[in-house]
């Protein structure tokens, strides 16, 4: 467990645009089981994740979730299961000494923020993360007061900066004692804890001082304000100073009755047998494959941007795969790392929206290898291809390269993505007259990002396209898809024959048009610029009943 972590919300943290769902994974990825939320004076960061949860959620229910934030909320899920994620917060007490209260993932944000200000934590400063709050509550109450409401008391830090086992402070040996044998204080946490010797700070609370009679449980923790260790190694990152603790399950009341109970040997410091496999540099080694690629620059000088939509267009066209930015593929080679990621993934997210069709949905994260951060790009497998870079170049992955597809790479591409586009069924229409032979149909509508994108059925020869908008759209489409945005068909207006009826009908290019309209079950279909020699049957005898 690592009971003692910062977030973005904290004002101190030292790299704001790292995300939650970053914090999750790197505490996952140092194989923690256990973490805690404990930014200065405040919860808003852990309030600020579960907000992004419900709001996922809510999204989900309404069945309005977009592809890139259904992966979100998957992803969620599934590392929220994998971790037992605390609330809490270090809170500043008079004197300027810091006390963690970590508590139940039960335990409501409000009820939280309602401990911090029975603290004193001015209202102003409830969300501001800041370690300077004034004047707030001496130590002793704020160890009875998160005890009382069911929380974890630990003394942050106590033998360091702010602590309260600091040697050579200015107050007497009483006050000392009292702020570090009361009985509302659950553990030290203490920066010496791998220390052996007689003057660890776990030595001198063992219980065998007469001043100090009560054994104290002394734990670590990393106390990060970062995902992951800074290269002069001043700063810890996540998992970087960790607790085993022995449980009989992984849940709070379980971690909390450790806590309370006597028996200090449920807890010791940890520390792997080896270091953390570095999956990044794992890859690495196996180079650019046919579902890998690496590039160590992504300026455009020397066409290094473009190369990189490539490779994202050319694994969508294949067999998906994953791009890394900041890296070579030369396993022997130290990685240069990406100096502002969440700039580059910004620019990544719009480019590849902007310029590789049909739409893509792309996973983009940052990844750490060797002390840098690199940005990592997971692209899936297309089920709509072929998918082209400024809607003419196609590319396709063999072995590690990635080239233009040949015609017979085309044709390919374009027999998959038919074979996967399902046709109508017999069954649509058994019952029901035959649609008509010409003019188009809309078959689905999706959204995304306040646009509309259609999948058109030509009714001459039953081919599905997708991802058409109004304005890539020509002629009858275009005129079948303002139709339908602007003027969509209440059916209680039209004059039904049946299960059929005309909408309207018009004149283009000297020829009449009719658009058409049909029930199958509780579905409405709409048949937009059916010509004459795409009318039989009874769409005859209803066009035939219409007078100008």
């Amino acid at each position: 467990m690592d009971l003692h972590l910062h977030t973005p919300a904290s004002a101190d943290y030292q790299e704001p645009d790292v995300s939650y769902l970053d914090i999750l994974r790197q505490a996952e990825q140092r194989g923690l089981d256990i973490i805690a939320i404990t930014d200065h004076n405040t919860v808003a960061g852990y309030r600020a994740m579960m907000e992004e949860i419900h709001q996922l959620e809510l999204l989900e229910e309404l069945g309005r979730l977009r592809p890139e934030e259904q992966q979100k909320i998957e992803e969620y899920r599934r590392l929220m299961d994998a971790l037992l994620v605390l609330p809490g917060f270090e809170f500043t007490a008079t004197l300027g000494f810091h006390i963690l209260g970590i508590f139940s993932p039960e335990t409501d944000v409000r009820e939280l923020e309602f401990i911090l200000r029975q603290l004193n934590i001015p209202l102003d400063k409830l969300d501001a993360g800041s370690g300077e709050v004034g004047a707030t509550t001496d130590v002793l109450t704020a160890y009875r007061v998160i005890d009382e409401a069911g929380g974890i008391v630990i003394a942050a830090h106590a033998n360091s900066a702010h602590g309260v086992a600091m040697r050579h402070l200015g107050f007497g040996g009483q006050t000392r004692i009292a702020y570090t044998q009361d009985p509302h204080l659950h553990a030290l946490e203490v920066t010496d804890l791998e220390k052996k010797g007689r003057r660890t700070t776990a030595r001198f609370f063992d219980g065998s001082r007469p001043e100090y009679p009560r054994p104290m449980r002394c734990i670590q923790g990393s106390d990060a304000h970062r995902l992951a260790k800074s290269a002069d190694g001043h700063s810890l990152g996540i998992g970087d100073r960790v607790t085993e603790v022995l449980l009989p399950e992984v849940s709070f009341d379980a971690l909390r009755e450790v806590f309370l109970d006597s028996d200090l040997a449920r807890t010791r410091p940890y520390r792997p047998a080896k270091a953390p496999l570095d999956h990044i540099q794992a890859v690495r080694e196996d180079g650019n494959t046919i579902v890998q690629a690496f590039h160590a620059g992504y300026t455009q000088r020397g066409g290094r941007w473009y190369a990189i939509l490539a490779d994202v267009c050319a694994f969508a066209n294949t067999n998906g795969g994953t791009v890394y930015i900041g890296l070579s593929a030369n396993a022997k080679e130290r990685p240069v790392g990406v100096g502002n990621p969440a700039a580059l993934i910004r620019m990544l997210q719009e480019e590849i929206e902007r310029r590789i069709t049909p739409p893509l949905t792309v996973a983009i994260d940052v990844q750490e290898t060797q002390g840098v951060k690199v940005v990592r790009l997971v692209v899936p497998r297309g089920d709509d291809p072929p998918y082209a870079i400024d809607d003419s170049k196609i590319y396709v992955r063999s072995e590690g390269e990635t080239n233009l597809a040949v015609r017979d790479e085309i044709v390919s591409l374009v027999l998959r993505a038919q074979a996967g586009v399902a046709a109508v069924t017999e069954d649509e229409t058994t019952g029901h007259t035959e649609p008509p032979r010409t003019g188009v149909e809309i078959v689905e509508t999706q959204e995304r990002k306040g646009t509309l994108y259609h999948a058109m059925r030509d009714l001459r020869n039953g081919n599905v396209v997708k991802n058409v908008t109004r304005k890539s759209a020509r002629q009858l489409w275009h005129y079948a898809i303002v139709q339908a945005e602007d003027h969509p068909v209440n059916p209680e207006k039209v004059e039904w024959h049946g299960d059929i009826g005309l909408l309207r009908k018009r004149k283009y290019k000297g020829q009449a048009r009719y658009d058409l309209v049909q029930r199958t079950g509780d579905t409405v279909r709409v048949y937009y610029g059916v010509t004459e020699d795409g009318i039989h049957g009874e769409w005859a005898d209803l066009v035939g009943l219409e007078t100008e």
